[in-house]
């Protein structure tokens, strides 16, 4: 046990240096400002020790599941929460910004996210998310995103318990296969399923079967997914967006929300599990998509602030599943799908 907490240490430690790298900055910052700042401290040695402190830790929880299986939950919720850092470190390596130089960005993101947890090329993941989603976020026939929300069952005129059942779909059974034909695809391609298989065998000889199910299995196939689809439906007010025209903030603005602007407890939670690295500011982010998770609170400060700020995703008549709730059940239909070049269906990618 003393081993796996080390480990579990020192990837902590190890990840902060990235964090450091880019830690001096003023308050508030315009996005140019921003830019400019983590160009100048753009580097490739200091992201990859992030994404190898990341599995330096995975690897901690693989040893203490092993050591002691009384303590198997606790390292499966800590491995879910690792592999959503990692998703989301990969997403800003899809826009460039993760390390110096293009091809930094996907190489670090195919080795360290992508191959060994068994998702998709990154090629492919930035056609889908930078061209597809960011310029047509909540546009009905457009924005992929939306087509996966529609298929876990949230269409206008859904019933209310429905609703409540799509918030963990990926716990469900429709949810898990998806998941696992997700996999599938990827295994398909050899590399891929070379890739996925080190990582299981990398997990038994570490920790077991406990290390196993409890460390790789369960994280990846419920626990992760359902943590980045609760991101997921916190992005944007999607069955409900308020259309609008003027800079892309404006038009963040409308679509865009703020979970708990003033929990701070909350947000602290959030920001190092299930929202992590950035995407509790996904309104910045989604305003201004080239700068750095880092700086992303900062140029928040200087926005205005969006349409939306819930002070809860789930439970409570205010929280953001309740305007989910109400908006679905609306008589004003499905939505108008608007044509990419609208206004109001973006800006630059």
């Amino acid at each position: 046990m003393p081993a796996a907490v080390a480990l579990i240490v020192a990837g902590l430690l190890l990840r902060q240096i990235d964090r450091f790298r880019h830690l001096r900055k003023p308050l508030t910052l315009t996005a140019a400002k921003a830019m400019s700042l983590q160009r100048s401290r753009a580097t490739v040695w200091a992201p990859t020790l992030l994404l190898a402190g990341e599995w330096i830790q995975i690897f901690g929880w693989w040893l203490l599941a092993g050591a002691d299986p009384a303590l198997a939950v606790l390292a499966a919720g800590a491995v879910g929460v690792h592999f959503r850092h990692l998703q989301e470190i990969s997403h800003f390596a899809v826009h460039g910004v993760l390390a110096r130089g293009r091809r930094a960005n996907v190489v670090l993101a195919e080795l360290f996210a992508h191959l060994p947890m068994g998702l998709g090329p990154v090629r492919e993941r930035r056609t889908r998310h930078v061209r597809d989603h960011h310029p047509n976020a909540t546009v009905h026939g457009v924005d992929p995103n939306l087509t996966e929300l529609k298929a876990a069952g949230l269409v206008h005129g859904v019933r209310r318990g429905a609703v409540t059942r799509a918030a963990v779909y990926p716990l469900t059974v429709r949810g898990l296969w998806g998941t696992l034909t997700g996999i599938g695809r990827c295994l398909a391609r050899p590399e891929r399923a070379a890739a996925v298989l080190v990582v299981v065998v990398a997990a038994y000889a570490v920790g077991g079967w406990a290390g196993l199910v409890a460390g790789l299995v369960v994280p990846r196939l419920w626990l992760y997914p359902q943590f980045a689809w609760l991101s997921l439906l916190g992005e944007h007010t999607w069955f409900d967006p308020e259309r609008r025209t003027g800079s892309r903030a404006e038009i963040e603005a409308g679509r865009c929300l703020r979970l708990y602007p003033e929990g701070v407890v909350m947000g602290a939670v959030a920001s190092v599990t299930w929202l992590p690295y950035g995407d509790l500011h996904h309104y910045a982010h989604s305003a201004h998509p080239a700068v750095r998770w880092n700086y992303l609170p900062a140029v928040e400060r200087g926005l205005a602030p969006p349409h939306c700020t819930p002070a809860a995703l789930l439970i409570g008549p205010g929280s953001l599943l309740a305007r989910h709730r109400r908006a679905l059940a609306s008589a004003g239909g499905v939505p108008v799908a608007l044509d990419p070049s609208h206004p109001a269906g973006g800006g630059e990618a």
